[in-house]
């Protein structure tokens, strides 16, 4: 086999990937059936490596848990990032490899994110076998991107992005066609923080609120007030969005508790009103408090900024998927709300994120973070050759 057409173009992923996708497959399904929290994916590093090193490579283990290997010779032209975390929920797919750990499943794909990298990891090592690849090739298995403000900044602090000239990422999509992918110039997702407001009073009687703290009423008027003042003193184009989503106080109707809270998120699209709106948040937060006299305890976590995908890297994406998946395989995908830390490595280089559609065409179209969401896994085969296609014209020098 080899590695580069007389032309110079790119050779098709396909061939080299197919002696191992069912093997890619099944991986897949292991991580699944064993999820592993933030920062505890120690099976799951175990098992990167093992595989690695079975291939001939030499992964080294990151400072906690994750991994790296570099594919090649030459100058590190570009690296790819998977994320190997699982959530904290209860799996609801009843697949007959669902989680065996009670209250942690793999609700976002991340098994998929990190079986698709493994399968890059062995497509360009079987080539550099081949005919040596005339450049290097990062892949790194990052942890806890659940957990704000993620770990993706422990892989900047420890070097691992040092002479990283680019750099890409995959993330699942439900609402994308198994198959297609998703991209976008610019932000891509949103920025987002996690906020708690935790209020005190001396707690009394329904019948005499006058005489005390009324502190279900302040948390009701912090719920529906702080998110209009932000609305009406951020730009409105910025799109900042507070949502709560817990609010507990009291046990007893006919009793004002001493205590109670409410948390959520503070997102926003653009990164400059992000700064300036989580200033405003704090602010309002307290204000809106201050007439019922409570106490507040604020904790405002500051979470990531948005992901903003370059336009060469998306345009080395997008001309990836084209030659392997056909010109009708690529969409415009819009901006999502959601955060996610690969944006902290967009701001440390050039980069962009990819959403890989894991629908199945005609199926249910099951949604992120839900207990019932079941990627259909043809999208590893998609993901591996998209990735491993985008790499290799890094390597071979291709504008796009």
């Amino acid at each position: 086999m080899e590695t580069t057409r007389s032309d110079g173009a790119v050779p098709p992923v396909g061939v080299w990937l197919a002696p191992v996708l069912g093997e890619l497959t099944r991986f897949r399904r292991d991580l699944h059936e064993h999820p592993e929290l933030s920062y505890e994916e120690h099976r799951t590093t175990d098992r990167l490596v093992e595989r690695l090193e079975q291939a001939g490579l030499m992964p080294k283990r990151l400072e906690n848990t994750g991994v790296y290997v570099d594919i090649g010779d030459g100058p590190l032209r570009i690296g790819l990032r998977a994320d190997i975390d699982a959530l904290p929920i209860i799996e609801e797919t009843g697949l007959p490899y669902s989680s065996a750990t009670t209250g942690v499943a793999h609700s976002c794909g991340h098994d998929i994110h990190a079986t698709v990298m493994l399968g890059v990891a062995l497509v360009l090592a079987s080539m550099h076998e081949e005919v040596p690849l005339a450049g290097t090739v990062r892949i790194i298995f990052q942890p806890a991107e659940e957990m704000m403000p993620g770990g993706a900044l422990d892989i900047i602090a420890q070097g691992i992005l040092h002479d990283v000239p680019r750099i890409l990422a995959l993330h699942c999509d439900p609402r994308i066609d198994v198959g297609q992918v998703g991209t976008r110039i610019g932000a891509i997702t949103s920025a987002s923080d996690t906020v708690r407001v935790e209020l005190i009073g001396r707690g009394g009687h329904t019948s005499r609120p006058h005489l005390t703290e009324d502190l279900v009423f302040a948390l009701a008027t912090i719920a529906v007030n702080v998110p209009a003042v932000l609305s009406r003193r951020i730009d409105v184009r910025s799109a900042v969005s507070v949502v709560w989503g817990q609010i507990h106080a009291g046990s007893a109707p006919n009793a004002i508790p001493a205590h109670g809270f409410l948390s959520g998120t503070l997102r926003c699209l653009d990164g400059e009103a992000w700064e300036s709106a989580g200033e405003l948040l704090d602010s309002a937060v307290r204000q809106v408090a201050a007439p019922f006299g409570v106490d507040v305890k604020l904790e405002h976590i500051r979470g990531v900024p948005p992901v903003v995908n370059s336009e060469a890297e998306t345009g080395l994406l997008e001309a990836a998927a084209r030659a392997e998946l056909g010109d009708d395989a690529v969409m415009l995908t819009p901006q999502s709300m959601g955060g996610e830390d690969f944006a902290w490595m967009t701001q440390a280089v050039p980069g962009a994120m990819m959403r890989l559609g894991t629908r199945t065409p005609g199926g249910e179209t099951f949604d992120l973070h839900r207990g019932d969401y079941a990627p259909d896994e043809l999208a590893i085969g998609y993901g591996v050759r998209v990735m491993a296609a985008a790499a290799l014209r890094a390597v071979l020098g291709l504008r796009h």
